[in-house]
């Protein structure tokens, strides 16, 4: 629908209103949904109307595997998931799928509200999953890497 561009203390974000129904509004902030609930619901007179038209989609071939990160959607059975304590930037991974770890060893490095926050393991083990990269935008309770 509409896409803006805004910096908060000093982030950047790229924001799209996907959809506003009465006073739900469908974002995506830096590519991430998001609902959105309105105070008062905006008069749909008022919003510019871009009808929603699907591209077609190519078949293309699968994507390489990424080996230090695995998708966001779930961290595999079994182990301890890492989460961030509040929504931020990550600025560094410090580990790699099949490191070792030590409980309190920092694992990725979190940057919120101008402030580098070391997060660290909660337990011992092997890192199993990372799953995010630097830069990435996480939000409070994101899991960022699982240790088996």
């Amino acid at each position: 629908m509409n896409k803006y561009q805004y910096k908060v203390q000093g982030v950047d974000y790229d924001v799209e209103i996907v959809n506003v129904e009465g006073n739900i509004a469908q974002v995506n902030v830096n590519g991430i949904p998001f609902e959105v609930e309105l105070k008062q619901p905006i008069n749909p007179a008022t919003m510019p109307h871009k009808p929603v038209v699907a591209a077609p989609r190519p078949q293309a071939a699968a994507p390489a595997p990424q080996p230090e990160r695995q998708a966001k959607a779930e961290a595999p059975a079994g182990g301890t998931k890492v989460t961030a304590p509040l929504p931020g930037t990550i600025t560094e991974v410090k580990v790699k799928v099949g490191d070792t770890v030590k409980d309190g060893d920092t694992v990725v490095v979190l940057e919120a509200m101008k402030m580098q926050n070391n997060i660290e393991a909660e337990g011992s083990g092997t890192v199993t999953a990372v799953l995010v990269n630097k830069g990435d935008t996480v939000m409070e309770g994101d899991a960022l890497i699982t240790i088996g």
